[in-house]
């Protein structure tokens, strides 16, 4: 194992202050219990956007935490659920009067952990509602979650439903808006290498040189099939395929693109995957409206990509063009 780290027991806490270093005008980072915050959190009226979940999957979450998206992140262990205590920390921490969303990936520790927070913050009178983000279309179950996985679709969720917040809607608005960017995104990824997780010190699974794992999850779980490597744009259609048709999207809608590196993938190969994949939608009457492109839910130093659709309405494109300013998602400031 080689990597850039001093004690594997102390790769989340020195990450999560190094984080916090370099982003003091954007976030300060509480230690006892660990998350992150916006500097000029709690804001008075304004709902609070919650997300986290296992670290490894930078820049997801504390990544997108600032104005017009994520209020804080909890930062667990590496793909380990944080546990409620600095989940309910970072409820409080952001809780302006207009209450609290947890936006929380179908993982069973997250939801389980997620769901005892608000219970605790329920009790010190902190209203909470949680939206459970399921866009996988690989697998319906897997060792981590009852249902489909959360995955890239969850990135659009925290920017639309952050931006939602940031225009002044009330709890019950932003939760809406998050249900339904959820309801309509679907995302499915590929595994060229495995990762390492620090404290294991070896691979997370095995996979041979000319092998692609195909729907694999953000944690190294198997997914549908192991092939053998194929050029771009048929691996491309092996992704975007399925999506299609799960929803399904059809010729008149207009979508967001999302190209996403799973941390070891060069922007090059993500740029190639895109061309087509745009290309795909083109031919099938599908508008890309919006795209983004790059390592914006990763795993680790995995070599790989997942693709995600999400069906767009106007009111999600005003939202989603709305002004950003995190450390790893910025525009129109």
């Amino acid at each position: 194992m080689k990597k850039i780290i001093n004690d594997p027991k102390d790769v989340v806490g020195e990450s999560v202050d190094g984080f916090g270093r370099a982003h003091a005008d954007l976030v300060r980072v509480e230690t006892d219990p660990l998350y992150v915050v916006r500097a000029d959190a709690p804001i008075a009226g304004k709902v609070g956007l919650v997300s986290g979940g296992g670290s490894g999957h930078e820049p997801l979450h504390a990544g997108y935490v600032g104005f017009g998206m994520l209020d804080a992140a909890v930062p667990g262990a590496v793909f380990t659920s944080p546990t409620p205590d600095p989940i309910l920390a970072a409820t409080k921490a952001v809780d302006g009067g207009a209450g609290v969303l947890h936006i929380v990936k179908n993982y069973t520790g997250d939801v389980l952990n997620f769901e005892t927070a608000a219970e605790l913050a329920a009790a010190d009178g902190i209203e909470v509602k949680a939206v459970v983000t399921n866009d996988d279309v690989a697998v319906k179950d897997s060792l981590y979650t009852a249902g489909r996985r959360g995955v890239g679709g969850t990135v659009i969720v925290e920017k639309i439903a952050g931006a939602a917040a940031e225009r002044g809607d009330s709890l019950d608005e932003v939760a809406a808006i998050a249900e339904r960017v959820n309801a309509n995104a679907r995302s499915m990824g590929l595994a060229l290498t495995p990762c390492t997780v620090p404290h294991a010190g070896e691979p997370s699974f095995e996979l041979a040189d000319d092998e692609v794992e195909i729907g694999i999850g953000i944690h190294g779980e198997p997914g549908r099939e192991r092939i053998k490597l194929e050029p771009a744009d048929a691996l491309v259609e092996r992704l975007l395929d399925p999506i299609l048709e799960d929803l399904p999207y059809a010729s008149g809608d207009r979508v967001l693109l999302f190209v996403n590196g799973m941390g070891g993938t060069p922007l090059m190969e993500l740029y190639i995957a895109y061309r087509h994949a745009a290309a795909v939608l083109d031919g099938r009457g599908i508008a890309v409206e919006r795209d983004l492109v790059g390592n914006y839910i990763t795993s680790l130093e995995m070599q790989g990509m997942s693709i995600t659709l999400v069906k767009l309405d106007d009111e999600m494109i005003e939202l989603w063009d709305a002004p950003v300013q995190t450390p790893s998602l910025r525009w129109g400031r």
